[in-house]
């Protein structure tokens, strides 16, 4: 999958690879379909340099930076003192490049479900996380950019990220409770993540970036040990932000012309469950809808141990 950040694009600025052994010690979902290694491709105007801060490594085009930071958590002292570095680095690269907005993170947490201290690692990467954006006088509620946060079976703590210079509106669904403010009993701090993001990319292109999605209503996760029940909960609560994005875009946007244009990945815990999720899918959108043909399902732990599936997607709008 390729997606263009510029309107004339002859170079990539960086992919998030899922299969393949060349990748490790990077976290990363193990692909369930399509078996073969798969990628996201992000794709500008050229030229690009590379750079590195710390644990960083990065491409910019000096309106765009795609990077990733990859961190042992085991050298560092745990799960929240590498959140912290990887962010703190993160944050440094975009100082450094001119491009302080955040666009779409991606985490991947190896043992997201572990124990630090007592403190689970998912709990103990949410205040390393929001300790890095305080430091850098950074939102940790209204305007934070678009995430997920997944576990892994292996690997380092691995944070991809997309910047640019112009910000992104940030888009909330109203049938659950924002992320940042969940109560204190989800962890000690809440997770630091907006459910969605449109970014003004220019020349009548704009993109929007749908967060890990479940199934979760207002801030309780629902239909637990009912597989089919959660992935149509997600379902709905992807619809729900969509139309939350409809009123910022014109009135021709329906909310099955939105529907048409998704590109979903969709992470599950069990790799039995592909052709269960797989089949409510086709049920709500369709056989033949481009989120059903050209999906990637990926095999990984939600944040929540009692959800089972979990969501993500984008689509490119134009005009």
């Amino acid at each position: 999958m390729a997606w263009p950040l510029d309107g004339e694009h002859d170079a990539e600025l960086g992919r998030i690879c899922h299969g393949g052994a060349t990748h490790a010690p990077l976290a990363s979902p193990e692909p369930l379909w399509p078996l073969h290694p798969v990628a996201e491709r992000w794709q500008v105007r050229g030229p690009v340099h590379e750079g590195q801060q710390g644990c960083v490594r990065y491409r910019s085009n000096g309106m765009w930076v795609f990077g990733t930071a990859c961190l042992d958590d085991r050298v560092v002292g745990g799960m929240e003192a590498a959140a912290w570095r990887v962010y703190t680095d993160l944050f440094a690269v975009l100082e450094r490049e001119g491009c302080p907005q955040l666009q779409r993170l991606w985490n991947y947490l190896p043992d997201i479900h572990g124990l630090e201290d007592g403190l689970e690692r998912y709990r103990c990467f949410n205040l390393g996380r929001a300790r890095a954006f305080a430091q850098a006088g950074r939102s940790l509620g209204e305007g934070a950019p678009a995430a997920c946060a997944m576990g892994t079976r292996s690997g380092w703590l691995t944070v991809h990220f997309l910047a640019g210079r112009q910000p992104a509106r940030a888009i909330e669904n109203p049938r659950q409770v924002s992320a940042y403010h969940y109560p204190r009993r989800y962890g000690p701090c809440s997770p630091t993540f907006s459910r969605a993001a449109l970014a003004d990319l220019g020349g009548g292109l704009r993109v929007l970036f749908i967060s890990g999605t479940a199934s979760i209503v207002g801030h309780e996760s629902v239909h637990v040990d009912d597989l089919e029940a959660q992935t149509a909960e997600t379902l709905r609560n992807i619809d729900a932000v969509l139309e939350a994005t409809r009123s910022h875009l014109e009135a021709s946007w329906t909310l099955e012309a939105l529907r048409r244009r998704l590109e979903c990945t969709v992470y599950l815990r069990r790799p039995a469950d592909l052709d269960r999720v797989r089949a409510v899918i086709i049920a709500h959108l369709g056989a033949q809808a481009p989120a059903v043909q050209a999906a990637t399902y990926l095999r990984a732990d939600v944040c929540r141990a009692e959800l089972l599936v979990e969501i993500e997607a984008q689509l490119a709008l134009v005009g």
